[in-house]
């Protein structure tokens, strides 16, 4: 039945390895469903109910993604709109947190309109295949930077933005351990090697105390207090129209880009870049943050730690089933899910950017007004902090490129109009 409904054989998988994909990808995911009750409980929702919000919104959107789409990304609430629901919009702005969950669901309505009808799909096949694999590296460097914060390497500074942080600290070490265990069963083609070098450096540190186990099992708790309670007709007034359009405009182009670089490293773009059943990632991607809003969590999108499901053989939807299993028993199972420290997927999130890095090789660098966009667009994604900052970058400067050396026909007019629409947005609300 698995095989007939996913095309296991068809795509070159098994179950066996889409069961080990889906447990990767949820495990680089899992921090999402502690972090993200963490930051939106700073607006007064209740911590427990967007912990069973953000649990059941991944469920959601990973099996639309599954089922629907036959893909194997895994979908949850989307760090960085969190904190702009949180810090921009809540407590920026004065708003109520029902009023902004009530933006996020008419985002999310917008959101699957426009996946519905062909704009959205046109829009993303009609980007440069340059572009595309610079999405797809850009995407890897923004992984690497937030494994490497994650894992203790570099820190901030005042003097350089960035600089090496302490080498010596037990979790660093743990973190470096795992990235190496990572490579070397990996050069030894050992099935789950991003698995096993993740729990194998959780065990390790339960000795040297960063990292404990405190129980297994925990019922589910009341979501009631954010369930269905988003106010629909406030974030519909004047006001607030344009937390609407950001909400749905950052979620628009960062999806499309982690869409685009999953596929790309996946091996699922066509010979002109095009992706196969795209309309429906989209409306699996729209689908799940109408439904994350209406269970009390902002927007919902795909993950660009399924790289690492992807990279451990993850091929179809059986992949998304899989990780949507795991969510669902991550409600019973808080203590187990809550304690894989982030010393131990950091190195998995790096281990998945050495690998997503090689999209720079296959452009065409004979044609700068290729290649310079392209690096720019790669560049600006850890730099900015911001998939949908670095594409926007990337697109103005090939459109510019290309139009000041004489070749302003070679750009489609739906790159023109992202162009437009990124200035438009660096101009008046970024």
């Amino acid at each position: 039945m698995l095989e007939r409904f996913f095309g296991l054989a068809e795509n070159g998988t098994d179950v066996r390895r889409e069961v080990l994909a889906g447990l990767t990808t949820f495990l680089t995911m899992a921090y999402i469903v502690v972090v993200n009750p963490s930051i939106l409980s700073d607006t007064g929702m209740d911590w427990d109910a967007v912990f069973v919000a953000t649990c059941l919104a991944a469920v959601l959107g990973c099996l639309i993604m599954g089922l629907y789409a036959n893909y194997p990304f895994g979908l949850a609430p989307g760090m960085g709109l969190n904190a702009y629901f949180t810090y921009g919009v809540v407590l920026g702005m004065g708003i109520a947190w029902q009023t902004a969950l009530g933006a996020v669901f008419l985002s999310g309505i917008l959101f699957l309109i426009i996946s519905l009808l062909p704009i959205r799909e046109w829009i993303i096949n009609a980007i440069p295949m340059a572009l595309k694999m610079a999405i797809s590296a850009g995407i890897g460097f923004f992984l690497a930077i937030i494994a490497l914060k994650n894992a203790g390497v570099v820190v901030d500074s005042q003097a350089t933005l960035v600089t090496l942080g302490d080498l010596t600290a037990t979790p660093t070490l743990l973190a470096m351990l795992g990235f190496v265990i990572m490579v070397a069963l990996s050069y030894h083609k050992i099935p789950g090697a991003v698995l096993i070098g993740i729990l194998a450096v959780s065990l390790i540190g339960v000795p040297f105390g960063v990292a404990e186990f405190d129980g297994v099992v925990s019922m589910p708790p009341d979501p009631s207090p954010t369930f269905l309670q988003m106010d629909i007709a406030g974030a519909l007034e004047m006001g607030l129209i344009s937390v609407v359009l950001v909400f749905l405009f950052v979620d628009l182009f960062d999806s499309s880009g982690t869409l685009v670089g999953l596929s790309h490293r996946a091996g699922f773009l066509d010979k002109d870049g095009r992706i196969g059943r795209l309309r429906n990632a989209l409306v699996a991607d729209s689908g799940a943050t109408i439904g994350g809003a209406m269970f009390g969590t902002s927007t919902t999108t795909t993950y660009i730690e399924s790289a690492a499901g992807v990279n451990a053989g993850g091929r179809t939807g059986l992949t998304a089933v899989v990780i949507a299993g795991m969510f669902l028993l991550s409600l019973f199972f808080l203590p187990v899910v809550s304690a894989i420290p982030g010393y131990a997927t950091a190195p998995a999130l790096l281990f998945v950017a050495c690998m997503m890095a090689r999209g720079i090789a296959e452009l065409d660098w004979d044609d700068i007004t290729d290649t310079a966009p392209a690096v720019v667009t790669a560049i600006a994604m850890p730099l900015t902090y911001s998939i949908a900052d670095g594409m926007g970058l990337g697109f103005i400067t090939y459109v510019l490129g290309k139009t000041l050396a004489g070749r302003g026909r070679d750009v489609h007019i739906a790159v023109w109009l992202i162009a437009a629409l990124f200035a438009a947005r660096f101009a008046f609300i970024h």
